[in-house]
């Protein structure tokens, strides 16, 4: 565990106290005021922690010089005893308060905070790889219901069988990506399909996309960069479809990402969903990008966030859900895919990868 000095503890407790007191200033610019905020929302956290680490670490030292009275022939033997005591609850609380301080001090991903567009696309396997895409979607939505999350169907191509081929969903709360970000990869499933008449098991498998969404002034798009065609809707979706040019298929020139979307009856509707599609697309580019250079420090997270990874297998005659990234196996299958139950398997993801990310700095130290 790497060791926070009290000169560190001390300059963020410092810094939370500079940042609410320029807060109070009756001068005070209310863009300066918003800037001031954010900082405190960040930094309050931090030195609350660090407060309880220098609390316990003082504590510590004092019930040292109690117990240490056997020098002193006039030191009172309960009251040494007790210091003792009180000072093995200490020694046992303390690690885990420094190792929330280090977890505090970790480098944050800047996109933890946002809200995340999932995306689900039905893989090898046909109708049945489009059943579990759709199986997916549901353990995702009562996932985010069960966070008290919000989620908003932003387009979905239905497969005639059920399921889906291809979903794409927005989800707004509180640590949204932070929770999320590990579920990007192929998930796999193993079961006997309903149209199987032998029997047999299938594997098919569906591919989970889990992009941040960012604000419009995080990515500056030019008009000039999109090539924007409007057509008639095609497929389910009701009378209106074939009777007006709603759909809207935008192409971003300087990066070759296309998105359509035609879910709605309003071209305009339409085209404000698939510019919120490619706003997250062009960011999380560029964040891969980011990442690409900063190779050696991917290395520590869980999984590589690369779509093409198998990360996660649900065997249905087994009654288990094994992530291969962290060796995790549960037999808990049908609570997982009902949602609350993936809690288990996300915290364990999140748990592991702030392990790593601890024992790197631990090495840096």
């Amino acid at each position: 565990m790497m060791h926070i000095s009290a000169e560190r503890i001390a300059q963020i407790e410092a810094r939370r106290d500079e940042v609410q007191a320029a807060m109070t200033r009756a001068d005070l610019a209310p863009e300066a005021f918003v800037r001031l905020s954010k900082e405190y929302a960040e930094i309050e956290p931090v030195a609350r922690a660090a407060h309880e680490v220098r609390r316990l670490r003082q504590e510590l030292a004092a019930l040292d010089v109690m117990a240490g009275g056997g020098n002193d022939p006039d030191a009172d033997p309960l009251m040494r005893e007790m210091a003792q005591e009180e000072m093995q609850l200490i020694r046992s609380q303390l690690p885990d308060a420094e190792r929330a301080l280090a977890l505090q001090l970790l480098p944050r991903d800047a996109a933890d905070a946002r809200p995340a567009m999932l995306e689900i696309r039905a893989g090898t396997g046909g109708d049945e790889a489009a059943l579990f895409a759709g199986d997916l979607f549901r353990m995702y939505q009562r996932y985010a219901d069960a966070q008290g999350w919000k989620m908003e169907l932003l387009s979905a191509n239905a497969s005639e069988q059920g399921g889906f081929k291809e979903v794409v969903a927005s989800v707004n709360g509180t640590g949204v990506f932070a929770k999320l970000k590990f579920e990007s990869g192929v998930h796999r499933v193993q079961r006997v399909p309903a149209t199987e008449s032998g029997g047999r098991i299938h594997t098919s498998a569906a591919t989970v996309a889990i992009l941040p969404e960012p604000e419009e002034v995080d990515v500056q798009i030019a008009d000039s960069d999109l090539k924007i065609d409007i057509y008639r809707a095609s497929g389910a979706g009701g009378q209106h479809v074939n009777t007006t040019d709603s759909a809207v298929r935008i192409t971003h020139l300087p990066s070759g990402i296309v998105v359509t979307q035609q879910d709605e009856r309003s071209q305009h509707k339409n085209k404000a969903k698939a510019m919120q599609v490619l706003r997250a697309r062009i960011y999380e580019a560029e964040r891969e990008r980011t990442h690409s250079e900063q190779a050696g420090a991917r290395k520590a997270m869980v999984g590589s966030g690369d779509r093409s990874e198998r990360i996660r297998t649900y065997n249905f005659p087994q009654g288990r859900v094994t992530d291969h990234r962290i060796n995790l196996t549960l037999h808990r299958l049908p609570e997982i895919l009902e949602g609350p139950g993936l809690s288990e398997v996300i915290n364990a993801l999140v748990a592991e990868d702030e392990a790593a990310r601890l024992a790197q700095l631990d090495g840096v130290n």
